[in-house]
């Protein structure tokens, strides 16, 4: 297993569920140097023949959330993994996080693990429209009890709730909101922009 000596430098994509993080993370993640991890691959792809996968287990089975240590414990393993395969190299590439800090308890769990250089903050004023991206998404992905009004509604709620307040953890002097309504190049472009006048 690999020791970490130093946080992984990272960049953050928080945004309401429709506000097209995941696209953005995933794209960002196929430029060279960035490596996107996205909290429900780790999930995804988890052993569950292992003692963590057996815990895991537990509360999915329950339908209950899986506690914030052990979510974090479980992305920390991948992570890991990840570097002992010679997919991420932390010495040289820069994580791209999608779901996960989730809330506050995860986002101060995961600080000494990771150097989040930006924040970006995925903003759009229109809970109708994603309303509407949810629910094209999910009958498109066949999921469709995802596609219910207010199973949308109480996620939107939920995100509010316990995500959102991670932006005021970050503070302001890290994140950079920008207009999720947008088409999801011209974001890209603004989050590209950004980085690269962070950069040395």
């Amino acid at each position: 297993m690999t020791a970490q000596t130093e946080r992984y430098t990272a960049y953050l994509i928080i945004g309401a569920p429709g506000s097209g993080k995941g696209t953005q993370g995933r794209t960002l993640g196929t430029i060279p140097r960035f490596y996107h991890c996205a909290c429900g691959d780790v999930f995804r792809s988890l052993e569950l023949r292992t003692s963590l996968g057996q815990k895991f287990l537990e509360y999915s089975s329950r339908g209950e959330l899986v506690p914030d240590d052990l979510t974090v414990q479980l992305w920390k393993l991948r992570i890991e993994a990840n570097v002992d395969a010679g997919l991420f190299k932390p010495d040289i590439d820069h994580l791209v996080l999608d779901g996960i800090p989730r809330n506050l308890e995860q986002a101060r769990l995961m600080e000494e693990m990771v150097d989040v250089r930006l924040v970006f903050h995925l903003f759009c004023a229109d809970q109708e429209e994603l309303v509407s991206r949810i629910r094209k998404r999910a009958l498109k992905e066949n999921r469709y009890d995802d596609a219910s009004d207010e199973v949308i509604r109480r996620r939107l709620l939920t995100y509010e709730e316990e995500t959102r307040p991670v932006l005021d953890f970050y503070g302001l002097d890290r994140m950079v909101t920008l207009d999720a309504l947008k088409p999801p190049v011209a974001v890209l472009g603004r989050v590209i922009e950004h980085i690269l006048a962070r950069s040395p």
